[in-house]
């Protein structure tokens, strides 16, 4: 068994030697990203490359007993060709290339070899160079390209660098995530891969605006820009009569003027269709130039892969379009259609800690939820000369959520049974209006004007044959309780800026911004008890009930002056705020003013193109929302309740970063670290009052410090044909809770390090085995710690011409401070079959087949020992059969 599962898992080495040297011109001098081609000139052989680093260094590994084709370029010099025989046995050659003014021609040869152009921001990869032909999506061709990581959610980075614009032929592609784009779009229609860096949508600003965005755009073959093309995919359940299955479909329509995409799915197999990052990118309506404000509703609901629920329903379509009107007009538009069923069943064990008292509590729960959302989203780009540009992105979302809750509380030995049902209808509206203007080579002037609005309405209702929350709520005695809370919120942002480019030289300039960020809030919540006789009681009369109408204006002016010392790049700036709070609470009017300095810095150094180090300081005040401010209480859940604090004010904080990253290229390494502070001189947090399991929290304003340390390392290494990974996390927080009137010391630390070990060679299967060990603890009223254990074993393997054979296992196993083990294994398996011409595939999948039933956590917070367990989705067998337009 162990024979057979290394065969796997590590295939036979084949003999390889290496070569190496330098590329440099006539006088010496290195030629940094020169490429470095070798051709075999043996059928059935892999073509080999490298890019020679800062110093002119370049690293090949040949295959022994083939003859090569050596062609090393570089723009401006004239290419020169080496040609190995089989008993070539040099293992070190250095190249001198002569200078020539043809360039174009030189380019125009360069292409047929060159996998890899880099030039001055932008990567460009040829996609069939490093693939085999047989990816089915552009997430396995993107896994094949050197230095760019594709993780289960979707999320791309490259050379340790996060891509947060996704484009197909120059088009934002569904707002610009990546997991749509590359789970969706299928590998034949990819010809190119294009990476560019410091992007932005408008040309003119990239050399000012300091844009830190990662772009990818997706080029497509020529006979896939005026064709459709996309796939369909339906299955079904093949054991059991649970009635598991999934459809999905995902077609595109492409031509130089006009781009349409769909993507739909169904399924009830807990599987999802785009991620949290997604979906906050799907709610766009925000200009990038504002900074983003807290959202209210919340659409985890809708994202991530979810089979830690016992029934799952999914329902997803998503229609976008891209048409160029003209030279001068673009319209870009995307429909969302989302609709989540899911059941979930969980037992907990809570310890609450109060002070020299713990209280435990048992709960089984029973959840049903059904969210529904629609987005649309539309944007006009209007560009009527080369030094002008004009935005406009308006969007309507809609979503209404369900929750049905029956939860069992087994408390001293005695058990009470609450019901809750909740629902929330949600409208919003986001535009926003962008200009820029390029007046001449040292003046840049840009205007944002952004509104949201938010309307909602919660209505929470908790049914229960027992009196709860006794001294704190306003109960009459009766034989059934029904409480009902109806919430009001209207939301209405506005929010403007206008800042000023003056570039004095290459070298220094000066920014000059002023703006407002307005915003209104009106909220309401009331409380009732509904008797079984028909008659209300209002808790008003017991302090329940509120109304706030809410008020914050942030009036900002401010000077940015960026100035370049060698490669040494750096940016102060301060801004000066004028803040405006009022709140009006039942005829109560509280009127603030603050007037606040709040400074920046920004540096950074480039030791090359590949190294870099940066250090970012910024002084920074928030202000608390509006919920924080009601006078009057408000039910929570059937063991809590909130009151706010009218005289809350602004918290205070300072934040600092500093990261590194390092690719070099001739080593086969990436390094990146990063370090951050942040310490907070005043700051809002609960003080909670605990009886049982009774919680009372109200939030107050202190000038106790809390303090954060972050810092988080990764560092990728080329091993022969195989990288290994090395990440870890650390996290200290230090902060001060107030528990039933007492003043608690906490410290809450985390530490995560993590192993891979993946193949590289694209000849070889694919296959990864990684481990990663988590300590937390927790030191307050009580001292916690949890360790947890993870094993990850992928593996991606062709058994023939047209059989795929892909398994990933996780084995995680936690333990407590009580010394309590759990162990949770979990396995898919995935055996494919599809002739190479042909549009039809066939899959066999089994997802969770080693049948778990649950899952055990471990967590805590300030006062809670968190012991849950998870019932899961049980074991699927699928067959699928998709087809291939």
């Amino acid at each position: 068994m162990n024979k057979y599962l290394l065969f796997l898992l590590f295939p036979f080495f084949s003999f390889s030697q290496t070569f190496s040297g330098s590329v440099k011109d006539t006088l010496g001098n290195p030629l940094p990203n020169a490429n470095v081609i070798a051709k075999p000139l043996q059928e059935n052989k892999v073509l080999k490359f490298a890019i020679a680093d800062q110093l002119g260094r370049y690293k090949l590994e040949l295959e022994k007993g083939v003859p090569y084709e050596v062609r090393v370029s570089y723009l401006g010099f004239k290419e020169v060709i080496l040609k190995t025989p089989v008993n070539f046995t040099e293992k070190v050659y250095d190249f001198k290339l002569l200078q020539t003014s043809q360039q174009i021609e030189e380019v125009i040869i360069k292409q047929e070899y060159q996998p890899i152009i880099e030039k001055k921001d932008t990567l460009i990869y040829d996609i069939k160079a490093f693939t085999t032909g047989n990816e089915r999506k552009l997430k396995e061709q993107l896994e094949k390209l050197p230095g760019v990581e594709v993780d289960k959610n979707g999320g791309v980075t490259v050379q340790g660098k996060k891509v947060t614009k996704f484009f197909v032929e120059n088009d934002l592609f569904f707002g610009g995530g990546t997991k749509l784009g590359v789970e969706n779009i299928p590998a034949n229609a990819v010809e190119k891969v294009e990476v560019i860096d410091k992007f932005n949508e408008v040309g003119f600003l990239k050399q000012v605006s300091d844009s830190e965005d990662l772009a990818m755009n997706i080029k497509l073959k020529k006979d896939k820009k005026e064709f459709v093309f996309g796939d369909l995919e339906a299955g079904a359940e093949i054991a059991n009569d649970n009635g598991f299955h999934l459809a999905h479909a995902a077609l595109f329509y492409y031509t130089p003027k006009t781009s349409i995409s769909y993507i739909g799915d169904t399924n009830n197999i807990g599987k999802h269709t785009f991620t949290f990052s997604d979906m906050m990118r799907f709610q766009g309506g925000v200009s990038s130039f504002i900074s983003e404000r807290k959202e209210l509703t919340n659409l985890f609901p809708y994202v991530t892969d979810n089979t830690n629920v016992v029934a799952s329903k999914s329902q997803f379509s998503a229609l976008n379009l891209h048409h160029e009107i003209n030279n001068k007009i673009e319209i870009e538009n995307f429909i969302i259609f989302s609709k989540i069923f899911t059941q979930s069943f969980t037992e907990s064990a809570i310890q609450y800690l109060q002070n020299d008292l713990i209280t435990n509590e048992e709960r089984i729960q029973n959840r049903k939820n059904k969210n529904l959302l629609g987005i649309e989203n539309f944007k006009l780009n209007y560009t009527p000369n080369s030094k002008e540009k004009w935005f406009y992105n308006g969007q309507i979302q809609t979503s209404t959520n369900q929750s049905n809750s029956l939860l069992t509380s087994n408390l001293n030995s005695q058990q009470n049974s609450f019901e809750s049902i909740k629902t929330a209808q949600n409208f919003q509206l986001k535009q926003y209006i962008e200009w820029h203007k390029n007046r001449n080579k040292n003046n840049i002037t840009t205007f944002v004007l952004n509104h949201r609005f938010d309307n909602q309405k919660p209505t929470n209702t908790w049914l229960t044959d027992t009196a709860f929350l006794t001294g704190l709520l306003p109960l009459q005695n009766d034989t059934f309780y029904q409480i009902q809370q109806i919430n009001k919120v209207k939301n209405n942002f506005i929010d403007a800026l206008f800042k000023h480019y003056y570039t004095f030289n290459g070298a220094n300039q000066f920014n000059t911004v002023i703006g407002t960020n307005f915003g209104t809030t009106t909220l309401q919540t009331s409380e009732k008890q509904i008797l079984t006789n028909g008659l209300i009681n209002d808790f008003a009369a017991g302090g329940f009930g509120n109304s706030l109408d809410y008020l914050l204006n942030d009036l900002y002016v401010g000077g940015e002056y960026k100035f370049k010392i060698g490669k040494w790049e750096n940016k102060p700036a301060i801004y000066l705020h004028h803040y405006y709070l009022k709140t009006n609470q039942f005829k109560e009017q509280n009127k603030s003013t603050y007037t606040l300095i709040e400074p920046s810095w920004l540096s950074e150094y480039e030791f090359s193109k590949s190294e870099k180090i940066k250090f970012n300081y910024k002084f920074t005040n928030d202000f608390p929302e509006a919920n924080q401010f009601l006078s009057r209480f408000t039910l929570q859940n059937y063991n809590s309740i909130f009151k706010g604090n009218a005289l809350l004010r602004n918290e205070s904080f300072h934040n600092a970063t500093l990261n590194y990253s390092k690719n070099n290229i001739f080593r086969g390494l990436t390094l990146f670290a990063n370090a951050s502070f942040t310490k907070k001189t005043r700051t809002i947090r609960n003080e909670v009052v605990l009886n049982g399991i009774n919680q009372y929290t109200t939030p107050t304003i202190t000038d106790n410090p809390e303090t954060n340390y972050f810092f988080t390392g990764n560092i990728d290494k080329k091993i022969y044909k195989f990288k290994l990974s090395l990440s870890t996390n650390f996290s200290w927080f230090h902060y001060l809770q107030k528990v039933n009137s007492l003043t608690v010391s906490n410290n809450r630390n985390n530490q995560d390090f993590e192993f891979r070990l993946r193949t590289v060679d694209k000849k070889w299967p694919s296959a990864s085995v990684s481990y990663n060990k988590t300590f937390s603890q927790f030191s307050g009223l009580t001292r916690a710690t949890q360790t947890s254990d993870q094993i990850g074993i992928d593996l991606n393997l062709n058994i023939s011409k047209h059989f795929n054979f892909k398994t990933d296992y996780q084995i995680t196993h936690n333990k407590n401070s009580d010394n309590q083990n759990t162990n949770f294994n979990v396995a898919n398996v995935y055996l494919s079959f599809q002739k190479k011409n042909s549009a039809f595939r066939f899959e066999l999948a089994a997802q969770n087949i080693l049948n778990n039933e649950s899952k055990i956590e471990n967590s805590f917070s300030d006062f809670i020992i968190l012991n849950t367990t998870t019932y899961i989705l049980p074991r699927i067998l699928m067959v699928n059969i998709s087809y291939k337009l």
